[in-house]
C-alpha cells in the first residue's frame, strides 16, 4: 500500500492524486524518464524544433499532470540538434492566425498561457538546455523554466515585436523582469533583438553556459541532483517562489514559516538530523 509520513494512504485519495508518468508516450515530442529526471525534446531538428498547436496543448496538458507524478521529480527541457526552439510554427500556426476571428484567438493565446501556468504550477524543478536558437514561445518556454543552461552560441529573443505583436506574450511582462531586471526586459521586449549567450549569462538570464556537446548531460547531472535532494521540500521552494510574487515582506515570512513547519514534519527532515549525528550523508527519499 503507498505511504506518506509513514501513514497508510487511502486508495481513493492515492488514485486521484498519484500517478506514474515515466512510462508516458508522448506524441508530439520526444519523452524519456530515467531516475526520476524526465527529459522532453521539441523533435523537429529540421525546422529547428517549432511549436504546433498540437504541441502547445500536449505540453499544457503534460505539465498539469506531472502535478500528480510520483516517479518524476524533475523535467529537463530541451531541442533536438543544434537548437532549442524556434518559436510557434510560420506555416502551421502563424499563418492560420491570420484569419481567425477574436474568440478564436483569446482561445489560442489562452491555451499557451496556459502552458506558462502548467510549467509554474507543477512542483517539480524544470530545467531548460538551452543550444542555438531560442525564439518567441521558445524564448517563453525557457524563461517560464526554474533554470535555463545555455551556450556560448545560443541566441535567445522575443521576437513579438518584430511581427508587430506586443512584447507582453504568455506573460514575458511579468517573468522576465524578475529574471534579467526591469530595464534589460523592456530592451529585449521592445526591440527583439537575440541575447547572445555570454551575454546571457552575465544578465543571470542564464544559470551557466556549457559546451554544446555537453549541454544536455550537464542539465540532466544537475536534474538528478536536485532528485537525490528532498524533492518534497523542493516542491514547497517551487511553490514559494512564484506565490511571494504576490505577497508583502510580511505575508511572505507567515507563509514561508508555514511552509517551513510542514517541511520540518517530513521524514526527510528527520533523516537529515540522524545523518547529521552519524557524520553520514542523509539519503533522501521525498517524504
Amino acid at each position: 500500500m503507498s505511504k506518506t509520513l509513514g501513514l497508510a494512504l487511502d486508495p481513493a485519495l492515492s488514485a486521484g492524486n498519484r500517478r506514474e508518468l515515466a512510462g508516458y508516450a508522448a506524441t508530439h515530442f520526444r519523452w524519456q524518464c530515467e531516475g526520476g529526471v524526465a527529459t522532453i525534446t521539441l523533435n523537429r531538428p529540421e525546422r529547428k524544433n517549432p511549436l504546433t498547436f498540437d504541441s502547445y496543448a500536449e505540453l499544457r496538458d503534460l505539465f498539469r499532470a506531472l502535478k500528480y507524478a510520483t516517479d518524476v521529480q524533475a523535467v529537463v527541457l530541451a531541442g533536438a540538434g543544434d537548437n532549442f526552439c524556434s518559436g510557434g510554427d510560420v506555416h502551421e500556426i502563424i499563418g492560420p492566425l491570420i484569419d481567425l476571428p477574436a474568440p478564436e484567438l483569446l482561445m489560442f493565446t489562452r491555451m499557451t498561457g496556459d502552458l506558462v501556468l502548467a510549467m509554474r504550477h507543477c512542483p517539480q524543478p524544470i530545467l531548460a538546455a538551452i543550444d542555438g536558437v531560442c525564439a518567441g514561445a521558445g524564448a517563453i518556454l525557457a524563461m517560464a523554466s526554474d533554470m535555463r543552461l545555455g551556450t556560448a552560441r545560443s541566441k535567445t529573443a522575443y521576437l513579438f515585436n518584430r511581427v508587430g505583436l506586443a512584447g507582453c506574450d504568455m506573460g514575458a511582462c511579468a517573468l522576465l523582469p524578475r529574471i534579467v531586471g526591469q530595464g534589460r526586459a523592456s530592451e529585449l521586449l521592445y526591440t527583439g533583438r537575440s541575447l547572445g549567450g555570454e551575454e546571457g549569462e552575465r544578465w543571470g538570464f542564464f544559470n551557466r553556459l556549457c559546451a554544446p556537446e555537453s549541454l544536455l548531460a550537464e542539465a540532466q547531472a544537475l536534474a538528478a541532483q536536485l532528485v537525490a535532494g528532498p524533492t518534497f521540500a523542493n516542491g514547497i521552494t517551487k511553490t514559494m517562489l512564484h506565490q511571494e510574487w504576490a505577497m508583502t515582506v510580511e505575508q511572505a515570512i507567515e507563509a514561508e514559516a508555514q511552509a517551513q513547519a510542514i517541511c520540518m514534519l517530513t521524514n526527510d527532515f528527520k533523516r537529515a538530523y540522524e545523518a547529521f549525528v552519524r557524520k553520514e550523508r542523509p539519503v533522501f527519499r521525498g517524504d
